[in-house]
């Protein structure tokens, strides 16, 4: 019993890590410009970022959970804002070629890494998908280990989906050139901007 729920807890993890989002536009960037470790790692914030609000959804910690709700709007505000800084600067290098690149690969996985858990973590209407996904499942009324499963199984499938992405991504890396390079961070900053805007604008 406990296994089923771990694996159902990963097809929730791999099935809200898998549509491309601004998050995932964001880790095939770095992943394109720095290579496939940073994407990972980049994916990796977001993995744990998910598995955190799926610790507050299933251990049922409801204080946590209402604190959080309260806080939606200054933390999807200072998310939109972290998103377009980011986008911006994508496009205030956008004539910097290769240079671009190469400036970009100073990031150290740890600021890779914590920038998107940063932005994950500013999402927190996230958070009410994982107590309503893990009530239907019972994570909170089993007990036991149960609710540690299937955090780790959100951690798992999540993770397994960053992992195999950043390796699809960068099987395509040594065949982009500098204008290449050049008209993704074009793309990228665009539209990590567009979706800024719109965070914004919702709030």
């Amino acid at each position: 019993m406990d296994m089923i729920l771990f694996f159902k807890a990963a097809l929730i993890g791999l099935s809200i890590a898998a549509p491309v989002g601004p998050i995932g536009l964001l880790c095939i960037q770095r992943t394109l410009a720095q290579g496939r470790r940073i994407g990972f790692v980049s994916g990796l914030g977001a993995a744990v970022a998910d598995a955190s609000y799926g610790a507050v959804g299933a251990f049922g910690v409801s204080a946590l959970t209402t604190w959080f709700v309260a806080l939606r709007t200054p933390l999807a505000l200072a998310g939109g804002l972290f998103l377009g800084w980011m986008g911006w600067q994508m496009l205030r290098s956008r004539n910097a070629g290769q240079a671009a690149a190469n400036a970009a690969t100073a990031r150290s996985g740890w600021s890779a890494f914590a920038s998107v858990l940063v932005l994950t973590l500013a999402n927190p209407m996230t958070i009410l998908s994982f107590t309503a996904i893990f009530a239907s499942l019972g994570a909170s009324a089993v007990g036991g280990a149960s609710p540690v499963l299937m955090v780790l199984g959100v951690f798992t499938g999540s993770a397994a989906w960053w992992l195999g992405l950043s390796l699809g991504v960068a099987a395509f890396r040594a065949k982009i050139d500098t204008r290449g390079m050049r008209r993704i961070n074009q793309f990228a900053g665009v539209v990590l901007l567009a979706f800024a805007v719109y965070q914004l604008w919702g709030w």
